[in-house]
């Protein structure tokens, strides 16, 4: 029998009481951070506590993590709430906590999707084949949960030189997860936040930074991410204000296809 998925491990969640929506877990040593999980692969656990709850209507339309503190290495606490449920529509929240602390919140939004006229004003920008781009490592080394990707970057790779000559901060990169594993919600929400921080770019100066709050919208339904299996996404990246200590970020993933699967927003500190 061949191994679970670095992925689908950390993702395991057990009912801890299924009634309530209490779920318990495990922090994964393939995707850990500098201080603490990869917040990707925590954006992906608080939605399969949805994806996993038996009262879950429909698909998900859009999620919200808001990394309130670092998760420590070890297990953990989730807590999935249905707060409304709708003929056609439910609103989540979800934190997960350890030692009786919350360290992460979000809000989950799920629906049955109808079949509606629907037109794409964002088409996938014209860039090379995966194949005819290098493969390459992008952020610190010895961070782990960039092994668990395989990311070809276009332009916008990290700086080479730490000289303070940055001039922008779009990056835009092939990528999958690697190994290799059909495309789901669950890995959608995570590779919303595989685009290291956009003030090293801009700056051309390492600095601390981290996500505090990440909001991801799903184009697609399970159908669609089945077709685009395991392929390559198209990730672009960019940031629209530094400010008193935050920046923003916005990203965008395409499939091969052309297909705007999801779009995402968040707000990230960092120091000088």
């Amino acid at each position: 029998m061949s191994h679970p998925h670095p992925f689908d491990q950390a993702l395991r969640l057990a009912h801890s009481d299924l009634q309530s929506g209490l779920f318990t877990g495990q922090t994964s040593p393939e995707y850990w951070n500098m201080v603490g999980p990869f917040g990707g692969a925590t954006a992906a656990v608080v939605l399969q506590s949805v994806l996993q709850h038996p009262d879950l209507l429909g698909e998900p339309v859009a999620l919200t993590v808001n990394f309130a503190a670092a998760i420590e290495a070890g297990a953990f606490e989730v807590q999935a709430t249905p707060v409304r449920t709708n003929r056609s529509t439910q609103h989540w929240t979800v934190s997960i906590s350890q030692n009786g602390q919350i360290n992460t919140t979000g809000t989950v939004f799920t629906a049955l999707r109808r079949e509606t006229w629907g037109a794409g004003d964002l088409p996938m920008p014209e860039v090379p084949r995966p194949a005819d781009v290098d493969r390459v490592s992008i952020g610190p080394q010895g961070v782990a949960w960039l092994s668990q990707y395989e990311m070809r970057p276009i332009s916008g790779k990290p700086p080479t030189e730490w000289d303070g000559s940055g001039t922008h901060s779009e990056s835009r990169v092939w990528l999958r997860e690697s190994p290799q594993r059909p495309l789901d919600f669950a890995s959608l929400a995570a590779m919303s936040d595989m685009f290291f921080p956009r003030v090293w770019l801009r700056r051309a100066t390492r600095v601390p930074a981290g996500t505090v709050s990440l909001t991801t919208y799903f184009h697609a339904d399970a159908k669609l991410l089945a077709q685009v299996g395991t392929g390559y996404l198209l990730g672009r990246a960019h940031a629209q204000q530094f400010f008193s200590g935050y920046f923003d970020q916005s990203a965008h993933l395409w499939s091969e296809a052309g297909q705007l699967l999801a779009t995402s927003n968040q707000i990230v500190y960092y120091k000088e």
